[in-house]
């Protein structure tokens, strides 16, 4: 199963088996990773998922829909150019190894 990194704020690091198909928060949440807040159950409409995607994340990611897009618009933390939301990335086998950081707030 691959396997995603998790960066808290306070810089320890979180790993996480991620089953092929099954999102970054889903997976985040059912392993009780603080610093996801996923209100909305992973349905693009509320930000509190969002992660800040390693540099090795973005050429690897989905592009982005535009409801993503403007729901980041919404985040408590700052919005960065590689800003995503964990509810709308996929695990694939592409994907393993890389990290994600948790920002300050949801």
């Amino acid at each position: 199963m691959p396997e995603v990194h998790l960066i808290q704020p306070d810089g320890r690091r979180v790993t996480l088996d991620v089953p092929v198909g099954t999102s970054i928060m889903q997976a985040a949440v059912s392993a009780g990773v603080t610093g996801i807040v996923a209100e909305c159950g992973g349905s693009c409409m509320c930000a509190t998922c969002h992660v800040y995607a390693d540099e090795a994340a973005l050429g690897k990611l989905p592009p982005m829909l535009p409801t993503e897009h403007e729901m980041l618009e919404c985040t408590a933390s700052e919005r960065r150019p590689n800003s995503r939301l964990s509810c709308q990335v996929k695990m694939s086998e592409e994907l393993a190894g890389l990290s994600f950081t948790l920002p300050e707030s949801q």
